[in-house]
C-alpha cells in the first residue's frame, strides 16, 4: 500500500493510539476486560513511543504494533515478543497489519535479535493465519488458558527465526 506509511511513534500519538486501542477491544483478542473510563495513558513507563511501530494513512495513524524483550533476563535479550497488535476497524483488510508484522519482524533483526515471538489467543483465526502467513509457527500451546465470555480459550505460542 503506497499511501500507508510505517514509522516508530511519537509522544503526540498517544491519543490515537489509546483511541485504536479502545475501539478494537475485544474478547477475540483480550484477555483484560474492557476499557472503561477514566483510561490510562496509553504509553507507560513500561512501553514508551520506541516500542511501537506504528502505522499512518494520509497523515492518520491506523494501526500499531508493541515490540519488546519478552523477559527482563540476559539470557534471552536475544528474542523480541509482539507484545500488542491492533488496527483500526476502518483499515481492516487493507494489508495495514500484514506490513505492522514484517516491520516488527524488521526492526527485530536491526536490533540485532535472532528469534520474534508471540502469543495469541486459539479463537483469533484471523491473527493465527496471518503470522503463519508471514513465518512464525505454534510452538506451544497453554490449553483453556483464559476463561472468556463463558468458555476456556487456549494460549497459543508462536514464533520465528530471524
Amino acid at each position: 500500500m503506497p499511501d500507508t506509511h510505517i514509522r516508530t511513534a511519537l509522544p503526540d500519538d498517544e491519543e490515537a493510539l489509546g483511541h485504536i486501542d479502545r475501539a478494537t477491544w475485544s474478547t477475540l483478542h483480550a484477555v483484560q476486560p474492557a476499557p472503561q473510563p477514566p483510561h490510562p495513558p496509553f504509553f507507560s513507563d513500561r512501553f514508551g513511543p520506541r516500542d511501537h511501530l506504528v502505522a499512518e494513512r494520509h497523515g492518520v495513524v491506523v494501526g500499531y504494533i508493541r515490540l519488546g524483550y519478552p523477559t527482563s533476563l540476559l539470557a534471552n535479550a536475544h528474542v523480541r515478543q509482539i507484545l500488542g497488535f491492533a488496527v483500526a476497524d476502518e483499515a481492516r483488510g487493507t494489508g495495514v497489519g500484514r506490513r505492522l508484522v514484517r516491520a516488527a519482524v524488521d526492526e527485530a533483526r536491526r536490533q540485532g535479535a535472532r528469534r520474534i515471538t508471540l502469543r495469541v489467543l486459539g479463537h483469533n483465526t484471523p491473527a493465527r493465519t496471518l503470522y503463519a502467513s508471514e513465518g512464525f509457527v505454534v510452538e506451544g500451546v497453554l490449553p483453556g488458558e483464559f476463561y472468556l465470555d463463558g468458555s476456556y480459550v487456549d494460549d497459543v505460542l508462536m514464533g520465528r527465526v530471524l
